[in-house]
């Protein structure tokens, strides 16, 4: 698969992008808002900023013990009901006089059952395109979360303003139900990827199976440390520049939008392999200008480079898919999401209590560096991980290390590593 138009000739694919695009437009107009209403009733950047992304902390919960659902439960109907849950749940966030810890309450919820449908989504995403179009379908998948980013964001702010933050809310609510009924009309039913019974047991099993591969685990640890901890600047642009918060959101999803354009379209598969680390670096540099408070002029161009290295994401994903066994793969996929988002939830909290303690600027500062040496340090696994990822390919276990003695997938089905990138 080699262009856009195969992609979107696939049967199934052009419903499936629409509904992650309007529950992506959803969670941005209604995260906005709910953070604006947090800080406008508590002046708190800590607590604003764990009102946009604190849901993200709970997909540790989900991680630990929903996962193994990902692959064993119908994905229409799980999408579905998925999305309704969302929308009763953001309708709840708007009600007058909902107490603080009523609404975090909400949020956490809402951040473990986010846990499940990371892994049913793009297992189904697996499904629906062949083995080679994985890259360039994840790519236009991460290009339409930068628009509807942008378009959120921007629309957000000025519903804020024209309805106030809890009648964007209840918008919000309405485009989570338009998401659940573009699932249901418009994926096929599909059985399960895999059999037996859902369990927290099953779900630690395979955690483990997927975290023993040092491969992956570098691999893992690559996609959730560093991209978290710059999620943690993004938390604190309310904080940093009120009245241009969703000018710098915006700016930052075109900046995400323009990397995986690049990356998932044009970038050959002979340089992918060398962009990671550069990207990832690239990710949090431009971060540190925030330590002498520039003003929104230079914000904005330093949260555009920023945003671009968030396409290592996809890179490190294509390598993931590499090193896991097909019938795992929403799990494996899952777990991924799930530890992304959660260590979002730990940057905000990190950058959020040093801004408590110093201010915006500094704490978006601190935890850029903090993930720049993270990317330091798990440079070197990374190298070592190319060429023991070949080796495991060849030896049929996508990892050099093997699944634990015992394991029932003792000699799972490896994927090849997909080479999507187009002329």
């Amino acid at each position: 698969m080699r262009t856009y138009r195969e992609l979107f000739r696939t049967p199934e694919f052009l419903p499936f992008f629409t509904t992650v695009s309007v529950q992506v437009a959803a969670q941005t107009a209604s995260g906005l808002a709910l953070g604006t209403l947090v800080y406008a009733a508590t002046g708190s950047p800590l607590l604003s900023a764990l009102a946009m992304f604190g849901p993200s902390l709970a997909q540790v919960a989900g991680a630990l013990t929903l996962l193994s659902a990902a692959d064993r439960l119908p994905p229409r109907a799980t999408l579905t009901g998925l999305a309704l849950l969302f929308a009763l749940g953001t309708g709840v966030q708007a009600v007058p006089g909902l107490p603080l810890w009523a609404a975090f309450a909400v949020l956490l919820t809402l951040g473990v059952a986010s846990s499940l449908g990371g892994g049913v989504r793009y297992g189904l995403l697996n499904e629906i395109l062949p083995q080679r179009g994985f890259l360039i379908g994840r790519s236009v998948l991460n290009m339409s979360v930068g628009t509807m980013q942008i378009a959120g964001f921007a629309v957000g702010g000025v519903l804020v303003t024209a309805l106030s933050a809890r009648g964007t809310l209840l918008v919000g609510a309405g485009l989570y139900v338009v998401a659940a009924a573009l699932a249901r009309c418009g994926l096929t039913a599909r059985p399960p990827r895999a059999t037996g019974r859902a369990s927290v047991r099953e779900t630690w099993r395979t955690n483990a199976l997927l975290w023993s591969s040092a491969p992956r685990r570098s691999v893992y640890l690559a996609l959730w440390v560093p991209n978290g901890l710059v999620v943690g600047c993004e938390s604190l642009y309310i904080a940093y520049a009120p009245e241009h918060a969703g000018l710098l959101f915006a700016c930052g999803a075109l900046g995400m939008l323009a990397g995986d354009t690049l990356v998932g379209r044009f970038v050959p598969g002979r340089w992918r392999t060398r962009l990671g680390a550069p990207l990832r670096l690239l990710l949090a540099a431009p971060y540190l200008l925030f330590a002498l408070e520039p003003g929104v002029p230079v914000a904005v161009v330093a949260v555009v480079l920023a945003s671009v290295g968030f396409s290592a994401s996809l890179l490190l994903q294509e390598r993931l898919m590499a090193l896991t066994p097909e019938e795992l793969s929403g799990h494996a996929l899952g777990l991924s999401s799930s530890g992304m988002l959660a260590m979002q939830g730990v940057g905000a909290a990190v950058a959020g209590s040093v801004a408590q303690l110093t201010s915006p600027g500094t704490g978006m500062a601190a935890v850029a560096a903090l993930s720049l040496a993270v990317t330091v340090a798990l440079a070197p696994g990374l190298r070592a991980g190319r060429g023991q990822e070949a080796a495991g390919r060849l030896r049929g276990d996508g990892s050099p290390d093997g699944p634990p003695d015992g394991s029932p997938d003792a000699s799972p089905r490896t994927k090849e590593t997909k080479e999507t990138t187009t002329s």
